[in-house]
């Protein structure tokens, strides 16, 4: 059975509360140089030279395929680029609209617990839907976070935010998506994340139309309460975004 998970927020903070960088890339970040950067920026915090960072962007339209994707699960190949992806999970859409927030942490500082993680990764993204009046929940048998909905009939659940993690010497990269108001029939060419029997929704979706910014600092302030202290940062990359689609 399939059971809704109501607990505590998971904390998953440093001892030392040394603050985490936070960057956010303006426009369309391609999804290649952000997976070179992303790697290049956990290896250097896997030597200690670089310090743990949280990365806000945008990707234009595109499949990624996790480890665990199932080819018959593409179901428009040729729609948008696919690419592979190291993260753990099947495939997932991303796009304009949806926040994506690439996550570099030394969990050698922090617990060496994927579990805790990813469970911390799920209180983050409820605690900033929380703060739009959203109830997220989440499901033992399913990775991500859902939202419940009984208007006109049966409750009915769609995943608003999905988590794909990879780790590499304890150090944590790849992370969330957030849909704020990406065009949710974009998610037609897939199964997301392998599941066909529930659909997906964002906040623009149930009402809750806010902007990317307004996004960004509830979710900063969320990452407070879970992770710990944050510090404005430099996204990692230096070529400069592309355009935002209107």
């Amino acid at each position: 059975m399939d059971v809704a998970v109501s607990a505590p927020i998971q904390t998953f903070k440093r001892p030392d509360r040394r603050p985490v960088g936070w960057a956010v890339s303006p426009g369309l970040t391609p999804y290649v140089e952000a997976v070179e950067a992303m790697e290049r920026r956990a290896s250097a915090i896997a030597e200690r030279a670089e310090s743990e960072l949280v990365w806000l962007l945008e990707h234009p339209p595109l499949y990624s395929a996790g480890v665990s994707a199932k080819p018959a699960d593409l179901l428009a190949p040729t729609r948008f680029p696919v690419f592979q992806s190291g993260r753990g999970g099947q495939f997932t859409y991303h796009g304009p609209g949806q926040r994506v927030a690439y996550v570099m942490l030394d969990l050698r500082s922090r617990g060496r617990d994927t579990r805790a993680y990813v469970t911390a990764l799920e209180s983050w993204l409820i605690g900033a839907l929380a703060r739009f009046g959203i109830t997220g929940v989440t499901r033992r048998q399913r990775v991500g976070v859902w939202v419940v909905e009984s208007r006109n009939g049966p409750s009915t659940e769609a995943k608003i935010a999905a988590i794909g993690v990879k780790l590499r010497r304890w150090i944590s990269f790849h992370g969330v998506s957030l849909n704020v108001r990406p065009d949710l029939s974009h998610f037609d060419g897939i199964v997301p994340c392998g599941i066909s029997d529930h659909g997906v929704t964002s906040l623009d979706a149930l009402g809750f139309r806010r902007s990317m910014s307004d996004v960004d600092a509830a979710l900063r302030e969320s990452f407070l309460a879970v992770f710990g202290p944050v510090s404005d940062a430099l996204a990692p990359t230096g070529r400069p975004a592309q355009a935002p689609l209107e």
